[in-house]
C-alpha cells in the first residue's frame, strides 16, 4: 500500500498525439517513456523518485495493453541487472532508484553493463537527492558517471525538457551504444506543467518476442579479452558518437544576452534557479529572458570541448554554477580552457559555496558578488528604485535589488521569526508508530544491563538515535544492520543489538547481515522490525506485506526465512506489548543457545494503517453505525510532572500543560487529540513502573440504547460517589 494511488491520474497516460497533458513531473516521466516504445521497467522505490515506481504499478493495466513488462525490483542491483536485457536485443529498458544511495547498491551491475554496452537503449532514471533534506549521504551521480563512461543528462526543470528528454535518453543510448543516467532534482520530480503529448509506442521488440529468438555475443561479455577492448570501443567509438549525437540534436542550449564579455554556465537542472536569482536582481524577467549570456548543459557528461570554447571564446569571465562538490566539471572546464589557451577567467567555488543546496538567495549573493567583480557597470542604477514603472500601458517591471541598504537574506528572517514561535523537537516516528514501543523496551533493558551498542539501519527505526532514546551508534545501509556490528563479534559480558526494517530485510539483509551472522556464529542479537510494508520509502508491499496481490507473491514468512539461512533462536513479539518485549529482549541478552539471536518485531505501520481505516470510520460514523474509539488520558491529580513518561516514549501526542493545582509548579503530561489509542504511554507506566496516571476511556460514535443505558448507570454511579468525596471535603474544610 504506498502512500497514494495514482489510479485516477495514469488514465491520462492514454492521452494521443496532440493533446495536451497537465500533470506532475513523475506523471510525466512516465508517459514520456510509454511514448518511447519502451519495452521493460523496473527499479526500487526511494525518494525523490518513489512516486516513478508508485505510478508504474498503479498503470499496470495500460502497460500491459502495450506490451511492456514492469517489476518492482528487489533492490537497485536487481533493477541494473535487468538492463543485461539491452545489451543484446534492440530493447529499450528502463529502471529507477533512489540517488547515490541506489547507485551505490546498483554499481556492481551498472560497471559491467558499461562495459558491455547496449544495443537497445538502456535509461537509468536516477532521483538526485542533494541538499538539507535529503536523507541520505551527500554525494552526486556525476562521478559514477564519470568513472564507468555512463552519460549523464540534468534537464532544465520543465515539464516539455524533461519528457523530451526521457526520448532523447534512449536515442542518445542506442547512438553511442552506451547507458544513459537521466537525473532529476527532487524540485524536478514534483513540479507541475504541460506539455503536449505524443502517441504511445509498443516496442519495436517486445521483451516476450525476445524471450523466443535467443541471441549471444560473447564480445560483449565481461571477460578476458573482451573486457580490454571494452575500454578502447569506450574512448575510440562510443565517445564520440555520443558527442556528435549531442552536438548535431543540440541538447545543451545557448541563451543570448546584451552583456556580451561575461556569461554564465550552469547544469541544466539548476536553469530555474538562476532565473529567479537573476530576476530579483533585475537582470532577468518571469520568462527567462536574460541580460547574461548562458550555456545551459543539459548534458553534464560527456563535456562538449566545442561547445565550451564556443561559449568562452569572446569573454572575459564565466561563472560556472556547479552543486556540489568536488567541483568536477569546473576542474574540467578550467582544463578545456588552458589547453586551447583562452585567456578567459573562470570563476566557479571560489564565489559559490563548496558545498550544499543552491538555493535561491544562495546563488543570488554569488551571482551578485560576480557580476560587482568582473562587470559592475551592469548593476549601474538598479538600485535608484524599488519599483520602476514604465510608461504608456507597458508591463510594470518590479525591480527588488537595492544594494546601498543592507538587508537579511530570507533564511534569517525565517530564524529570527520561528524561533520564539516553534520549540525545538528532533525528527521521530509518526504518532502511534509501532516502531516506538521496541526502543522504549530497548531504553528499559539498558537501563538493568548497562549501555549496548546498537548498529542501526537505513529505514524509519533509524529515528532511535535521536532523543529521547538516544540509541544507535553507526549506520552503514540498507539490511546492513547486523553487518555494521560483525566487528564486534567477539566473545563480551555484553550483547550488541542490531537492527534492520523488513524492507531492508528483503532488500539486502537475508544475505549479507543474517547469513553473514550465522556462517559467522555471531552470538549477538538482531531485531527485525516487521510492519508490513517498506514504511520507510513509501508504504510499498514487500515479500512479507499481509495483503493479497494481483501481480506479486506476498505473505512470505521472515521467520521461515531467518530459519532457512541457519538461525535456531527466533521470537516473534507483537510491537505493542512493551512487557513481552522487554522481557524477550532481557532472554535474549543473556540467552546461554549460541547462534546470533532474532527477535522479530511485528506490527502494522500506523501511517499506512490510518490512511487506509481512517476513510472507513469516517464513513460508518456519517451513515450512522456504531464506532468504538479507544483514547488514553492522563489524570493530572496523580501525574507527578517528571515526564519520565515522554522520556520513554517521545509520541508527538504525548505533551504537556499548565499544572490545574495551583500547589504545584511543574506541568503536567497531557495527550492530545492526535493521540490513535496505541496505548504505549500505559504500557510504558506500567512495565517502567511510573505514576498510574494513564487511563483509557473509549469514545461511542451512534451509541445504541444499551450503551446510552449503561452510561447512565455509569454517570449515576460516580456521580453519587464524587458527591460524597465533595461532602465529606467541605466538611474538613469546616
Amino acid at each position: 500500500m504506498a502512500e497514494r494511488s495514482f489510479k485516477k491520474e495514469v488514465e491520462a497516460l492514454r492521452r494521443g498525439a496532440g493533446e495536451e497533458l497537465r500533470c506532475e513531473g513523475i506523471l510525466g516521466v512516465t508517459k514520456a517513456l510509454l511514448q518511447s516504445g519502451v519495452a521493460y521497467v523496473g527499479g526500487y522505490q526511494g525518494a525523490p523518485i518513489s512516486h516513478l515506481m508508485d505510478v508504474l504499478g498503479d498503470a499496470q493495466d495500460i502497460l500491459e495493453e502495450l506490451d511492456v513488462h514492469f517489476e518492482s525490483s528487489g533492490s537497485e542491483a536487481t533493477a541494473a541487472a535487468m538492463l543485461a536485457a539491452s545489451v543484446n536485443y534492440p530493447l529499450r529498458g528502463a529502471v529507477t532508484w533512489k540517488s547515490t544511495a541506489g547507485t551505490n547498491v546498483a554499481s556492481d551491475a551498472l560497471a559491467n553493463l558499461a562495459s558491455s554496452g547496449v544495443t537497445g537503449g538502456a535509461l537509468v532514471i536516477v532521483g538526485e537527492d542533494y541538499g538539507e533534506g535529503s536523507s541520505i549521504m551527500q554525494e552526486r551521480s556525476h562521478a559514477f558517471a564519470m568513472k564507468s563512461q555512463i552519460w549523464l543528462l540534468d534537464p532544465r526543470p520543465n515539464l516539455p525538457m524533461i519528457t523530451d528528454m526521457v526520448e532523447t535518453g534512449f536515442d542518445l543510448s542506442e547512438a553511442s551504444n552506451t547507458p544513459v543516467m537521466l537525473e532529476l532534482r527532487i524540485r524536478a520530480c514534483h513540479l507541475h506543467g504541460s506539455f503536449v503529448a505524443k502517441d504511445n509506442r509498443r516496442p519495436k521488440m517486445t521483451v516476450r518476442q525476445a524471450k523466443a529468438s535467443p541471441t549471444r555475443d560473447t564480445s560483449r561479455v565481461v571477460l578476458p579479452p573482451f573486457n580490454f577492448l571494452h575500454e578502447k570501443e569506450k574512448i575510440e567509438a562510443r565517445l564520440p558518437a555520443a558527442i556528435q549525437f549531442i552536438k548535431e540534436r543540440q541538447l545543451n542550449e545557448f541563451f543570448d544576452g546584451d552583456v556580451g564579455d561575461i556569461g554564465l554556465i550552469m547544469q541544466g537542472g539548476l536553469y530555474n534557479t538562476v532565473i529567479r536569482a537573476l530576476n530579483v536582481l533585475g537582470l532577468a524577467d518571469s520568462f527567462g529572458n536574460c541580460r547574461l549570456p548562458i550555456y545551459v548543459m543539459n548534458v553534464t557528461y560527456p563535456y562538449i570541448d566545442e561547445e565550451i570554447l564556443r561559449f568562452c571564446a569572446d569573454k572575459k569571465a564565466v561563472l560556472m554554477i556547479e552543486e556540489g562538490q568536488p567541483e568536477y566539471i569546473e576542474q574540467a572546464i578550467s582544463h578545456i580552457l588552458r589547453r586551447a589557451e583562452l585567456p578567459t577567467k573562470l570563476y566557479g567555488k571560489d564565489i559559490l559555496p563548496i558545498y550544499g543546496e543552491y538555493q535561491g538567495d544562495v546563488i543570488k549573493t554569488a551571482m551578485e558578488k560576480f557580476i560587482v567583480t568582473v562587470a559592475p557597470s551592469v548593476l549601474e542604477g538598479l538600485s535608484q528604485s524599488a519599483a520602476q514603472k514604465k510608461t504608456s500601458g507597458e508591463t510594470q517591471v518590479l525591480n527588488i535589488y537595492e544594494p546601498a541598504v543592507e538587508t537579511k537574506s530570507v533564511e534569517s528572517i525565517a530564524v529570527t521569526l520561528l524561533e520564539g514561535e516553534i520549540p525545538p523537537r528532533p525528527a521521530g516516528f509518526c504518532v502511534g508508530c509501532p516502531e516506538r514501543p521496541i526502543f522504549s523496551a530497548v531504553k528499559q533493558v539498558q537501563q538493568a544491563i548497562g549501555d549496548i551498542h546498537m548498529s542501526c539501519d537505513i529505514g524509519c527505526h533509524l529515528f532511535s538515535i535521536l532523543p529521547p532514546f538516544d540509541l544507535g551508534n553507526t549506520t552503514m545501509g540498507y539490511g546492513l544492520g547486523a553487518a555494521g556490528g560483525s566487528a564486534f563479534n567477539v566473545p563480551s559480558e555484553r550483547r550488541n543489538i542490531s537492527v534492520m526494517g523488513d524492507g531492508g530485510f528483503w532488500h539486502n539483509g537475508l544475505t549479507s547481515s543474517i547469513s553473514n551472522a550465522v556462517f559467522n556464529q555471531s552470538d549477538d542479537v538482531v531485531m527485525i522490525v516487521d510492519n508490513n510494508y517498506s514504511a520507510a520509502t513509501g508504504g510499498q508491499d514487500i515479500m512479507s506485506s499481509r495483503v493479497e496481490l494481483d501481480n506479486r507473491s506476498t505473505q512470505h514468512s521472515i521467520e521461515k526465512a531467518v530459519k532457512g539461512v541457519g538461525v535456531t533462536w527466533v521470537r516473534q513479539v507483537d510491537t505493542y506489548d512493551v512487557a513481552t518485549m522487554k522481557k524477550t529482549l532481557h532472554e535474549a541478552m543473556t540467552s546461554p543457545q549460541p547462534g546470533p539471536k532474532v527477535i522479530i518485531a511485528q506490527n502494522e505501520c500506523m501511517l499506512n494503517k490510518q490512511r487506509r481505516e481512517k476513510p472507513l470510520v469516517r464513513d460508518k460514523i456519517k451513515s450512522g453505525k456504531r464506532l468504538v474509539r479507544e483514547r488514553f488520558f492522563v489524570d493530572a491529580d496523580t501525574c507527578t510532572g517528571d515526564h519520565a513518561c515522554i522520556r520513554l516514549s517521545g509520541c508527538p501526542s504525548l505533551t504537556v500543560k499548565e499544572n490545574p493545582n495551583p500547589l504545584k509548579s511543574d506541568p503536567v503530561a497531557w495527550v492530545d487529540n492526535e493521540c490513535v489509542g496505541c496505548g504505549l504511554c500505559g504500557e510504558n507506566a506500567h512495565t517502567a513502573v511510573l505514576c498510574p496516571s494513564f487511563a483509557r476511556t473509549d469514545i461511542i460514535f451512534n451509541p445504541t440504547r444499551r450503551d446510552r443505558f449503561i452510561g447512565g448507570i455509569r454517570q449515576a454511579v460516580i456521580g453519587f460517589l464524587q458527591n460524597r468525596i465533595d461532602r465529606r471535603l467541605e466538611k474538613y474544610a469546616l
